[in-house]
């Protein structure tokens, strides 16, 4: 029976526990009805000198990590990430705990804004990893050193599994199930909770949204130019050639203010652009393109689906407003 520590993060969002807890309950009841062991003895722990409150969960006694024992694998839940650098305070004490996990052999399982905790051990550093898609600018800024993926819906690297965001939560559990139980008990857990399986990619959900709350009034100048003008510049360069300073030291602080590069910024505008007109007009595709600041449609193909992960003409199949 695999020991599993469901950890009862401070600021945790409740629907990523609930949903870890109804998954590995529901795969333990189908052993139970076979008649067979379960395979999953589920123990919540948490940091309870932080948090007395936390000392129950829904019927379940919460375990102080001091207390916990070794584990087989532990989930990490998502929870708030507004003011990341708070959270990851609030959380602190299970820094050390987690790394002592998995030194002793552990899987450690993320979900969501989780993977920040699973960063901040440093045990990402140079793996891959993905996160919700409208957090990964902040990811990225924290934890320069980890592989993000955000395109993916769950990465596994050396014994280390994160998930995107929301409902991706169950892509990461069905991936673990099945590496545990099996296919056919990963199957019917899927049937059970209606999961598609076969949903790899993340990156259609996200939205761009610049960064503004800054101090770079240089930056803040290109930004505005590049946010005003998308649809009329053939380059960056004409955009920026009346800000005064060389392009070098622009494109320096612009990344390290934004997180992206200049052409990436407008890149990253002009897509969602496109999306906005792909969801909520008639537009021919042709408008489309145009409207979105592109004169090439091929170009414009290009980079939307390396941005999006799919094709203009399948988000607008999935998306647009009827």
């Amino acid at each position: 029976m695999k020991q599993v520590a469901i950890v009862v993060t401070q600021h945790y969002k409740l629907l990523s526990i609930a949903a870890i807890m109804e998954v590995f309950e529901a795969v333990n009841r189908l052993y139970q009805e076979r008649g067979e062991e379960p395979p999953f003895l589920l123990r919540l722990v948490g940091q309870i000198a932080c948090n007395p409150t936390t000392a129950e969960f829904h019927g379940y006694k919460v375990d102080p990590i001091s207390e916990s024992g070794k584990s087989d694998l532990v989930m990490v839940p998502s929870f708030n990430s507004h003011d990341i650098r708070q959270s990851l305070a609030l959380n602190s004490q299970l820094l050390p705990w987690l790394r002592e996990q998995y030194k002793d052999g552990a899987e450690l399982a993320c979900f969501c804004t989780g993977a920040f905790l699973m960063a901040a051990t440093g045990l990402l550093d140079g793996r891959l990893a993905t996160t919700h898609v409208d957090a990964g600018a902040s990811f990225s800024q924290h934890f320069p050193q980890v592989k993000l993926r955000l395109d993916k819906t769950v990465t596994a690297d050396h014994r280390l599994y994160t998930s995107g965001g929301a409902t991706s939560t169950f892509h990461l559990l069905l991936h673990l199930i099945n590496r545990h139980c099996g296919r056919e008990v990963a199957v019917k857990i899927a049937k059970i909770f209606a999961i598609d399986m076969d949903r790899h990619h993340q990156s259609y959900f996200g939205s761009f949204e610049p960064v503004h709350n800054h101090t770079d009034e240089l930056v803040a100048t290109a930004q505005q130019k590049i946010e005003t003008n998308y649809q009329e510049a053939g380059t960056i360069e004409e955009l920026i050639r009346d800000i005064p300073s060389s392009r070098r030291n622009i494109v320096r602080r612009f990344k390290q203010v934004t997180g992206v590069t200049p052409i990436e910024y407008l890149q990253n505008i002009r897509v969602e652009a496109a999306k906005r007109l792909l969801e909520q007009t008639s537009q021919q595709m042709s408008e489309v393109v145009f409207n979105a600041g592109y004169n090439d449609a091929k170009a414009f193909r290009k980079v939307f689906r390396k941005a999006v992960g799919m094709t203009p003409s399948e988000y607008r199949l999935k998306f647009q407003v009827r």
